[in-house]
């Protein structure tokens, strides 16, 4: 039980939340986790958010797209909690929610070429200089990215932080050869003005914060 989101009541993450520890132990040789193998349809296509919060663009994305299948990662436990919840309740059979780390997930659990889309929106800036590490776009991880999206596959990426935007606009220019630089087009679940629609958005939009976002389209290699 959460007293923080939640206010006293009891989430419920049964059926939309699943739990990293609970997959079979990483070991070399066993093969990947096709995650689209987690749902009712598994020949749908299948998108990947990379820190999903309290689930609200899961929630909104899902609902306008029932033919999708959508899995959200989520680092923070009560956040994972509130966000299957909400799909539990709303009955989002298309939409689940992973508790774990994204990046480890996808380096070393995640099949190739399973991804139609990753939505990365707002991730943590991790400010200081001796944290830049954490940072979800590396140079490993972009490559990560180019494996596990099908052909033509996107990255889409948003962020409110100008110095975070600056590290990921660098990474994408050395990785040209991996990924074509597209604009940013706003989903349907975004609102009038919007660019994605999250609750961080909504929170940094009334802060007067400015926000930055690119799609990055997976190229072929030779």
């Amino acid at each position: 039980m959460s007293f923080g989101l939640s206010r006293g009541r009891t989430l419920d993450p049964t059926g939309s939340g699943l739990r990293g520890a609970d997959l079979p132990p990483f070991e070399e040789g066993v093969p990947r986790i096709d995650p689209r193998s987690w749902y009712a349809d598994p020949a749908r296509p299948f998108e990947l958010e990379i820190g999903s919060g309290k689930g609200t663009f899961l929630v909104q994305q899902g609902e306008l797209q029932p033919d999708v299948n959508f899995l959200g990662i989520e680092w923070a436990g009560e956040f994972w909690r509130y966000a299957a919840d909400r799909l539990r309740r709303r009955a989002l059979t298309n939409v689940k929610v992973l508790h774990g780390d994204a990046t480890e997930f996808i380096r070393y659990r995640l099949a190739s070429g399973v991804c139609r889309v990753v939505h990365l929106y707002f991730s943590d800036p991790w400010p200081k200089t001796r944290h830049h590490k954490r940072r979800v776009v590396q140079d490993r991880t972009l490559a990560e990215f180019h494996r596990v999206l099908v052909p033509g596959g996107e990255v889409r990426i948003v962020t409110d932080h100008d110095d975070l935007w600056a590290w990921t606009e660098a990474h994408v220019a050395r990785h040209a050869d991996l990924f074509e630089r597209r604009p940013f087009e706003a989903p349907a679940s975004a609102g009038t003005g919007e660019i994605v629609g999250t609750n961080f958005e909504r929170k940094y939009r009334r802060e007067g914060r400015p926000f930055h976002g690119m799609t990055i389209v997976r190229r072929e290699t030779t």
